[in-house]
């Protein structure tokens, strides 16, 4: 009898296990030394709700889990990290993700035990598509090297022009590249594309929008013969047509024009400038291109845009500036001009039948003059897709 009663226990004890260890799931079971991952957050305590699926370069993550003691490597994608022995615990490793690029990606992170076991996790590393700020100048002949600066370039990328031609990518760094001007290209956004996305450029190359004083053909009141249509020897090159240079001694508080008049002076091309740009001048930019064969240090260029008259407390674009010889685009806030000339009693309002226009030497000091200018145009800081 005390057998058959023992024989029951012991078949009850075995069913009750069965049922209670078929109601577990895996999490539920001990984990017998196996490594195991059961989540990523960031760093900081008062975070540390926050779990994570992917973080960008250069993060301090933490990895939780359990039997993590013996991790020996920590690999995001084909990068691997620099692991700190006393960040490393059974539950959890404290690891900073790689700065460097990756060239194969998986979007995982993988652990490398002691005994050469590897547990791998699904976990992206995001890195940022590129972004494409300036160019050193926006006007480069073909077949010449352009300097483009941003951020993210990450080799293997492309730069291509409007008109669908690639350049040739001469130089790369993280923030600036040459690129080769190829034929075809024409006036138009760039887009750099890498692998890890594409941006287009906010400015045009070669842009020929709202230009309002151009040498092609010279139209206004001032100096006609500062108009260079055939650079000859010691000349800079053209970069879109006729271009204006001031190769004399301007003495200090001399009156000096270099360009410009009244709008029946200037023809058509003084209503280039758009009617938002003038309500909305934090919305523009003023650009133009310099070349200064000699360096500007002294004197002052003021400069009349945009105003329905002539006043003599416009805005200054003031020295020093040095290209050294080559072509380069200045960029300056619209926002700034119009502030300039309301300090001045003067604003800016919409004019249908065109806008005054005059750029005038007349500064302290006496300037030894050689620098170009071409193609002064208002154009959108932001370019709307």
């Amino acid at each position: 009898m005390i057998n058959s009663y023992k024989k029951n226990g012991v078949i009850g004890l075995i069913l009750m296990l069965t049922v209670l260890l078929g109601g577990c799931s895996d999490k539920d079971l001990p984990n017998q030394g196996e490594p195991l991952i059961e989540y990523i957050r960031v760093s900081k305590p008062e975070s540390s709700d926050s779990l994570l699926i992917g973080a960008s370069q250069g993060s301090l993550i933490a990895i939780v889990g359990q039997n993590l003691q013996d991790t020996r490597e920590i690999w995001f994608n084909d990068q691997r990290a620099s692991l700190t022995p006393t960040y490393v615990s059974a539950q959890s490793i404290l690891v900073r993700t790689p700065s460097n690029i990756p060239t194969e990606i998986n979007n995982k992170m993988t652990l490398v035990f002691g005994n050469g076991q590897r547990l791998e996790h699904n976990f992206k590393i995001e890195i940022s598509k590129p972004v494409v700020s300036a160019m050193n100048s926006e006007f480069v002949l073909t077949g010449e090297i352009a300097t483009i600066r941003g951020n993210y370039f990450y080799p293997p990328l492309t730069v291509t022009f409007a008109g669908n031609v690639e350049g040739e990518v001469v130089s790369v760094d993280d923030q600036l590249m040459q690129v080769r001007i190829p034929e075809g290209a024409l006036p138009g956004q760039i887009v750099v594309k890498t692998n890890f996305g594409e941006a287009k450029s906010d400015f045009w190359f070669r842009d020929n929008r709202n230009i309002f004083l151009s040498s092609d053909p010279f139209t206004g009141w001032w100096n006609k013969d500062f108009v260079v249509s055939n650079p000859g020897e010691g000349d800079p090159k053209a970069i879109n047509g006729n271009y204006i240079r001031v190769k004399k001694i301007i003495p200090s508080w001399a009156w000096t024009e270099v360009a410009g008049g009244p709008p029946d002076a200037m023809g058509p091309i003084s209503k280039n400038i758009p009617d938002e740009a003038i309500l909305s001048p934090d919305k523009y930019n003023l650009k133009f291109e310099v070349n200064t064969i000699k360096p500007y240090t002294a004197n002052v260029l003021k400069l009349n845009i945009g105003l329905s008259d002539f006043n003599n407390d416009q805005f200054t674009w003031m020295p020093p500036y040095d290209t050294k010889g080559e072509w380069k685009t200045v960029v300056i806030p619209f926002e700034e001009l119009a502030a300039a000339y309301e300090k001045a009693g003067v604003k800016m309002r919409v004019n249908p039948n065109g806008y005054h226009t005059r750029l005038l030497f007349h500064g302290g000091g006496e300037l030894d003059c050689d620098i170009s200018f071409d193609n002064f145009r208002i154009v959108p800081k932001i370019i709307k897709e």
